[in-house]
């Protein structure tokens, strides 16, 4: 199941327009190029924001991801002839040898039972050259991130071209840590329709987080800051010996 903010066409379609700010994937863009990655497997690519600025550098990209209308977004962007889109998730991958797996914003914390974490850091594993490296974050727990997550301090109306102005604002249904449920709703002016998205993410402790990807066989080279939240979450650094 996805999301129907990824999942849903008219929602899929108006995701970039509401989150225009994409200054969270500029320290992956660095990073990619201090690795000199050639190959990068992007995993949980959505719209497919973080996999074009790769492809215009360049660089091959494989993104993946299982909403499919996301997906369709992506290839309708300029460019996107240049990446290998696949709909589906990083536990079922075709055979492939990458420099660079990334998991960007929420993706890490959106795989929500065990078995299907430990199956996506395997997969990335596999994709991986020897040598490689898994680059991720997910938000630190203690932070409480979702206590700031109200209609107060979201609500906005975004005026979209070819669709008018949008209404959104989120809200948190239910907190049982380690997981967060929270509901985004969406007014569509020129209609009036009403849409919502419920999603959860899983808070995971930094310790539990380089106990599985030392049990998946990587080396944690290095567990750093996230440069767009400062103390906030953790980018994990991890490599395929």
């Amino acid at each position: 199941m996805t999301d129907e903010c990824f999942g849903h066409p008219r929602l899929a379609a108006i995701y970039d327009p509401l989150d225009p700010d994409r200054s969270d994937l500029d320290a992956y863009v660095q990073m990619t190029e201090e690795f000199g990655a050639r190959q990068v497997l992007d995993i949980g690519c959505g719209t497919g924001v973080f996999a074009l600025l790769l492809a215009e550098r360049g660089i091959e990209v494989v993104g993946v991801d299982p909403a499919q209308a996301s997906i369709d977004v992506a290839r309708a962007k300029p460019g996107s002839e240049q990446v290998h889109w696949i709909c589906g998730d990083a536990a079922a991958l075709p055979p492939m040898q990458v420099d660079l797996a990334t998991m960007t914003a929420n993706a890490a914390q959106e795989i929500l039972v065990p078995q299907a974490w430990r199956e996506t850091l395997r997969g990335a594993y596999e994709a991986l050259r020897p040598g490689g490296r898994l680059v991720f974050e997910t938000r630190d727990p203690a932070k409480r991130a979702w206590e700031e997550w109200n209609r107060e301090a979201s609500y906005r109306v975004t005026e979209i071209p070819d669709v008018g102005p949008v209404e959104s604002w989120v809200q948190v249904i239910e907190v049982s840590e380690p997981l967060v449920t929270f509901r985004w709703t969406y007014v569509f002016a020129a209609d009036g329709e009403v849409m919502t998205s419920d999603s959860t993410l899983r808070f995971r402790e930094r310790q539990e987080v380089e106990t599985e990807l030392i049990a998946q066989g990587y080396v944690v080279e290095d567990v750093c800051d996230a440069p767009d939240r400062p103390g906030k979450e953790f980018v994990f650094v991890a490599r395929r010996p």
